[in-house]
C-alpha cells in the first residue's frame, strides 16, 4: 500500500510503501469485538460491594419475643427480607472481570482496525511534528492544514512527545498516544488517525 507523507503545512513531501499484511487486510469483525470487550472489561475496577446481614449496622436484638405476639417469628431486623437488611448473594470486590484474548486474535484485530482507517482514507501520515514549545494555536493550525480540524482525532507518535501532547490537550476531540500505548478502542473511537512516519513504521514492525 502506497500512502502520501505530508508535512505540517499539509504539503506532500513523499510517499511510503506500507506492508499490506498490516494495513490492507480484510477486517475481522469478531476479532475486533472480542478484543474491545476484553480491553473494556480490564478497565473495570471491580470494587462494588454490598453488605450482608452480618455487616449491616444494627439488628443485634431480637425485634420481639418468639411466641405469643401473633406475628411471624423474627431474629433480626437486618435479615435480607427486611427493608434495610443485608443483601443475599450481592456483588463482592473479588470478582475478576478480565477476559483473555489469544495473541493472534488481538494482532488480527489491530491490523483490521488499521486497515479500516487506511482504506476509508482516514489515515494521515506526517513526516514529523516539529514544535519548539507547546502551542495549542500551532496544533490547531496544523490540523487545519491537514484538513482534519473539527474531527475526533487520534495522534500517534513513536515516543512520548511532550510538546505534541501539551499542544493537543486543550483541543476537544483530540488525543495523543505513543505507539507503546496504542490500543484498539482509541483507534476505532477516532474518526481520523494521524501518525508520524516513525510511528507507522514502528507499528508495522510489531504486526508485520
Amino acid at each position: 500500500m502506497e500512502l502520501k507523507v505530508l508535512n505540517v503545512q499539509g504539503q506532500e513531501v513523499k510517499t511510503i510503501s506500507l506492508n499490506d499484511s498490516v494495513w490492507n487486510v480484510t477486517p475481522h469483525q469478531q476479532a475486533i469485538y472480542d478484543t474491545v470487550i476484553a480491553q473494556q472489561a480490564a478497565l473495570r475496577q471491580g470494587t462494588k460491594k454490598t453488605k450482608t446481614r452480618a455487616e449491616v449496622r444494627g439488628g443485634g436484638k431480637k425485634p420481639w419475643r418468639q411466641k405469643g405476639t401473633g406475628r411471624a417469628r423474627q431474629g433480626s431486623i437486618r435479615a435480607p427480607h427486611w427493608r434495610g437488611g443485608g443483601v443475599t448473594f450481592g456483588p463482592t470486590p473479588d470478582i475478576n472481570y478480565k477476559k483473555s484474548v489469544n495473541k493472534k486474535v488481538r494482532a488480527l484485530a489491530f491490523k483490521s482496525a488499521l486497515s479500516i482507517k487506511a482504506n476509508e482514507q482516514n489515515l494521515v501520515i506526517v513526516d514529523k511534528f516539529d514544535f519548539a514549545k507547546p502551542s495549542t494555536k500551532e496544533m490547531i493550525s496544523v490540523m487545519k492544514n491537514l484538513q482534519i480540524d473539527d474531527q475526533k482525532t487520534l495522534i500517534i507518535t513513536k515516543q512520548n512527545e511532550e510538546f505534541v501532547i501539551k499542544s493537543s490537550n486543550n483541543i476537544k476531540g483530540v488525543k495523543t498516544l505513543p505507539t507503546i500505548k496504542l490500543n484498539l478502542f482509541d483507534i476505532l473511537n477516532a474518526t481520523k488517525l494521524v501518525m508520524t512516519e516513525e510511528a507507522a513504521m514502528a507499528v508495522e514492525g510489531v504486526y508485520a
